[in-house]
Order: C-alpha cells, then structure tokens, then sequence
C-alpha cells in the first residue's frame, strides 16, 4: 500500500505531481492511500520507485472537474478523482460524458456542491466598516462549507477592486489593499466586527424592498439555508417580516389603485403664456404644465423646493411614485438616501434648492404598482423651459447635476457620468455645474458592500460642493 501525503488539499498542482509519480510507477487506485494534514499524519508517507514519468495528456474536463472536486471537504476526493484519472487512461478516454458512470455521478455531485458554496459565497458575504492606521477597511466573517476561499477570491478581487477588504474564514483569510491579494490563516469569529454605523441603513433598505406578496418562506430556505443565518444582518429582521406578510399582502389586495389626474389643464399644451416673474408664480404655472403627453398620467406637477436665494441648486431626473403623491421633490426612498447624504456632507436641505429635470412622473402600470420610466430626449427638452426658469430667477453659485438626465437638462448634450464625476464645469451664462450620481443608483445596487462603497463616493462628491461654492464665490 502507497501512502501520499497531502500537504496543500486543494492545489491542482500539487495533486498533479503525485498522481504522475503514481501513473509512473503503475500504482493502481486501490494500491494508493491519500493523507492530509487534518489526518494528523503527514510523516508517513511512501516513497514511490525513481522512474520515468511517461507523457500522457487527459481530457481537459478532467482538469476542470479535478480543479473544483478539490475544494470540497469529501476525504475521498484524492482517491476518486486518481481512479477517474487511471480509468480515463486505461479504459475509456470518453468515461467523463457517461453521467450514468457511478463514479462520475459522484465526482459531478462534489463539484455541484462546490459551485453551490461559492454561489452562496458571492450572495452571503456581507462586509462591515472598521478603521484602520490607513483608512476605511470593510471586513468580512464567512464560514464556507468546502475549501472555498482561494477559488472565490478571483471574484472578489474583481467585484471589489476599488475597495479595502478583508474575508476572515476559519479556513484561512483573504486581504486586498487594491492592488495585491494576500493570503493568511484562519481565524476564529471574535476576530470579527459584529456591527457597523451603516447597518441600520442596510436593514432599512432591506424592509423596504421586502415584497410580503411573493414571500415564500420554503423558497427563501431553500436558497438562503439557515446556516448561514447567523452570519446576515439581515435575518434578524427576517422572521417578523414573514408574519407580517400575511397582513401586508392583504392591505396591499383590498388597496385602491393609484388614479391619476386627467382633469384638463388650465393652460394650453404650447406651454406657459408669459415669464413668472417670482418663483411662486413660476410654480403655480406649472400646475397647469402640457407642454408634453406626461401630464396626462401623472397626479400632478412636482415642482422644485428650496429658498430663492440658494447658493446650490440640486437637479435631479423626475419625481417618483412617492414624489407624485406627495407634490414634493426627493421625499421617497432616494430622497432619504440624499438627505442623509447631505447631513454626512455637512449640507443643510434648508439651505438649498432641489428640482427635477422634468417635472411629472412617467411610469408604465404594472398591476397595482407603478414602475419608473427614463424620460426621453423630446420629454427633457420640453421640461427645460421650466428647469432654466427655476436656475434664472434663483441665481445660484452651483448647479449639481444628479445623474444623466439632468446633465442633458442642463447641457443638451448626453453625458457619461463615470467620466465627469466629481468634475466641476461651467455651463454658458458662467454657471457652475458639478456632476455627480443620482442616489437611485445607490439603491439598485445589489450587493450591501458595493452600496457602502458607493455611499461614500457619494458623500465625498456632495463634500465639494462647499469648496466649490467657496472658490466661484472667490472668483467672482
């Protein structure tokens, strides 16, 4: 009997150097007994004979299926997947389509499994902000099923390349400082971080798009296992949002659907009759506002808000549901992430004036919900009469244009905000114009890190506007 020693389990390499000594020496499968580390005896491996590996190639499935069957904690996998190897080169190189294949089913379902860990890897991994000699760094606690780590890093290095991180595993640990990943030991979970300042908006954010009439609780354990409960801030919240489901969905049933206006409008579709001289006159105008079809579906005219002597006047896209109801700009679930936003920036809402490139909601009917739709071209040009109205009777120092719609509003040119984010630019007349995101884009991100991640952007852009402000107020 053979005895091999494994020092790194999940090594593709290190698993090929055995296995070609031992095709060298024709050691049959079951000659062969496969240890590692966790075995707690390393020392007594079995030197093979000095002999002259024959070249032989496989198929390349097979170094796929042995790169992934490695990573899974099945003690057997060495010795199954080294009986695969002998058959495929012994008996039938075509062995790895025959799935009824006992020994292929079972080397299939290993690296079913595997997959299935690092899919919940990606989805379950929810980082935390902690402070370190350099700055922000988001730290992580996962207790993978199989040997995951070293496979799953490629994803995280790519997903979370501008950020700061660390994964902690009772494995072993990954760190990325943004250019290079390291790799250490395994730690326990005290050497994690148990909540962050930022939690709070996570699970807000989580109830909010909790939907009561699709949930599923089978479903839902199905594809977030309990075991990893513990570890998700989340599922905390969890169990009273499934009782409440019952009750939500049924308010939501028996709820009248929303009925917008189609009352006729005071004023003719050419639009506005006369120039307001006043910022109260030019909103009571635009009550009145039929300058494109949106009128006809929308409640009503969502005007700008804020004191007519603002330094800063904020642009964003259109209103939303709750911006329609309401009458006001920026109060639904993106208005509370830029409110926040502005308090983290020092920037009092009170101070400054906040509109909306085009003033009425366009939204497509989706059963009992209304779903927001992009303005186009022609909307965002009739709507600019009113925007440049608010901007001449204002005469702000700033204009900050929340993402692209209201760069087109405010420029007439389409514009891709990734290249003039954080930028600041002056617009015809001498205006400044600062372009930045639109906190929407904030809450469809999917994942809680690159949320965070985002955030902070956000701040930091909203941070200039001060600055900004200050040195037009100097230049002038």
């Amino acid at each position: 009997m053979y005895r091999v020693a494994v020092k790194d389990p999940t090594s593709l390499d290190e698993f090929r150097e055995h296995v070609r000594a031992l095709i060298g020496a024709k050691v049959p499968p079951r000659e062969v007994e496969w240890r590692t580390e966790a075995d707690g005896d390393l020392f007594g491996a079995t030197a093979l004979p000095d002999v002259t590996v024959p070249k032989f190639t496989v198929p390349a499935g097979y170094v796929a299926l042995a790169r992934e069957v490695l990573c899974h904690r099945d003690p057997q996998r060495f010795a199954w997947l080294y009986e695969l190897l002998w058959r495929l080169l012994t008996e039938d190189r075509m062995l790895l389509s025959i799935f009824s294949d006992p020994l292929v089913y079972r080397l299939r379902q290993l690296q079913k499994a595997v997959h299935r860990d690092l899919h919940k890897m990606s989805a379950f991994v929810r980082f935390r902000t902690v402070r370190d000699e350099d700055g922000e760094r988001y730290v992580a606690w996962f207790e993978p099923q199989h040997l995951i780590l070293g496979a799953a890093a490629e994803f995280f290095e790519r997903r979370f390349a501008a950020m700061r991180w660390s994964i902690l595993t009772p494995d072993g640990t990954l760190h990325w400082d943004r250019h290079t990943l390291t790799r250490g030991p395994g730690v326990p979970k005290s050497q994690a971080p148990h909540e962050d300042g930022l939690e709070d908006w996570w699970l807000a954010y989580y109830r909010a798009t909790f939907n009561p009439a699709r949930a599923n609780p089978t479903m839902m354990r199905a594809e977030m296992p309990k075991r990893y409960w513990k570890n998700l801030p989340e599922a905390a919240i969890i169990p009273d949002l499934l009782a409440d489901a019952g009750r939500r969905a049924g308010a939501m049933v028996a709820a009248p659907p929303t009925v917008p206006r189609r009352a006729a409008m005071v004023h003719a579709a050419s639009g506005p009759m006369a120039d307001a001289g006043t910022l109260e006159a030019l909103r009571e105008e635009a009550r009145g506002c039929e300058r494109c079809p949106l009128f006809r579906d929308a409640t009503q005219t969502v005007f700008g808000e804020g004191p007519t002597d603002a330094p800063v006047v904020f642009v964003g896209e259109q209103p939303g549901d709750q911006e329609d109801l309401a009458g006001k700009p920026f109060v639904g679930p993106a208005g509370q992430v830029f409110d926040r936003a502005l308090a983290a920036a020092a920037i009092d809402r009170s101070r400054v004036y906040v509109t909306n490139a085009v003033k009425h909601f366009k939204f497509t009917p989706r059963g009992k919900k209304r779903i927001h739709q992009k303005p186009n071209g022609h909307e965002i040009e009739h709507c600019r009469w009113w925007l440049d109205r608010e901007l001449d009777l204002i005469r702000p120092k700033l204009v900050v244009a929340l993402g692209g719609t209201a760069v087109r509003a405010l420029t007439g040119k389409e514009a891709k905000i990734t290249q003039m984010r954080g930028r600041t630019v002056v617009l015809r007349g001498g205006l400044a114009m600062l372009v930045t995101v639109h906190p929407s884009y904030l809450l469809r991100l999917p994942d809680p890190a690159a949320q965070r991640e985002e955030y902070h952007r956000f701040v930091a852009d909203l941070a200039q506007v001060a600055a900004a402000v200050a040195a037009v107020r100097a230049a002038a």
